[in-house]
């Protein structure tokens, strides 16, 4: 899971270039409409007349006090988002919880400190760990799948996953990881990942991805699964199968020796002979006492990746496979959600593994 938590200035006639901005209006924050930056007063105040037209739009016409924040945004499918988001759900004080936690930013500083580093090879003490966080992973999500049905709303999902992992002692590790605003991405049809839950209800024939990640006892672990929503069509099926099968395939490679950028050799033909193609710009990657953090895992062919597995190393395979184009994504003005560029739908799997002396186990099995 990674975004830019950079915003630029949002005044159409902004004076100073649209530089990042951190000049929040009052009135969006209170109506839970994410983005409204500025780069002073002066701009907040020259683009007064437009920008309260949000506030406007904002305050009801949907008719049960939902509303589309952006819309006027080129959305390229079906997806709109449904705010307002609830707020920030509370952590209780006795759970531990990563560096960014509690940071106004978010920001991970263990992974920019880490940043350039190899792999880690973990200790025994260190694996037992990690068995431990990702059994909590695969829990919650499945605990969270069950859920999944048409009328519900990804922000129901996203209680009955935070309350979980806190049952559990552990921390959500989305929760502020540069500023995301809750305890699992919910994608939904077009959106790749990253989608953050709202007030939005599943509908009959939706596909869903639920992406897990939890924090205990200083360790991180990182999960997901595509579902469907009741029947859906059969261009969904198949997409489903497809990415199971290019991530269980690219598991299968995996063992001492093995070099990363081999994974994508795997994966895209499977894509391909499906009629799908691979997103390029999101990739697996090591997860341990970091959420993110090497080595880095494309899953596309003639990658760039470096390194070789070795026994002890913790890491993500997680494929995002698109029925149709693998553009560049077309990111909502929440900073997170990632949609295909044709408004085509997308799906995902994703594993915790662990390169042993003689394969892989796969911790989040």
């Amino acid at each position: 899971m990674n975004s830019t938590t950079t915003v630029h200035c949002q005044s159409k006639i902004c004076v100073n270039d649209r530089p990042p901005s951190q000049l929040e209006c009052p009135t969006c924050k209170k109506l839970g409409i994410r983005g409204s930056f500025f780069c002073g007063q002066e701009c907040f105040k020259a683009d007064w007349k437009s920008h309260k037209i949000i506030h406007d739009l904002a305050r009801g016409t949907a008719g049960d006090g939902t509303f589309n924040p952006w819309a006027n945004f080129r959305y390229t499918g079906s997806m709109r988002p449904v705010y307002p988001l609830s707020p920030k759900r509370e952590i209780p004080s006795h759970i531990n919880r990563p560096d960014y936690a509690n940071d106004a930013s978010g920001i991970p500083h263990g992974e920019l400190r880490r940043a350039g580093q190899p792999p880690r090879i973990l200790s025994p003490e260190e694996i037992t760990k990690m068995r431990t966080v990702c059994r909590y992973g695969r829990e919650v999500l499945d605990l969270a799948a069950a859920a999944i049905r048409p009328g519900i709303t990804t922000d129901a999902i996203d209680e009955i996953v935070h309350k979980a992992i806190i049952e559990r002692n552990a921390y959500p590790s989305p929760l502020n990881y540069r500023n995301f605003p809750k305890s699992v991405c919910t994608s939904i049809n077009e959106v790749i990942c990253h989608g953050i839950p709202d007030q939005r209800k599943l509908r009959e024939g939706d596909i869903v991805n639920l992406d897990i990640s939890v924090y205990y006892d200083g360790f991180h672990s990182d999960l997901n699964a595509t579902y469907p929503v009741g029947e859906i069509d059969e261009a969904s099926k198949k997409l489903i199968r497809t990415t199971r099968e290019c991530l269980d395939e690219a598991i299968k490679m995996c063992k001492p020796g093995a070099l990363f950028r081999d994974l994508g050799k795997v994966i895209e033909p499977i894509a391909r002979a499906n009629g799908c193609s691979v997103v390029r710009q999101y990739t697996g990657h090591g997860t341990n006492d970091l959420f993110h953090t090497a080595p880095n895992i494309p899953h596309y062919s003639k990658n760039k990746a470096v390194g070789t597995m070795k026994p002890g190393m913790t890491f993500t395979i997680e494929p995002m496979i698109n029925l149709g184009s693998n553009g560049e994504p077309v990111h909502w003005n929440d900073n997170w959600t990632a949609t295909t560029v044709d408004g085509k739908r997308s799906a995902q799997f994703e594993e915790t593994l662990l390169i042993t002396e003689t394969g892989v186990e796969i911790l989040t099995q």
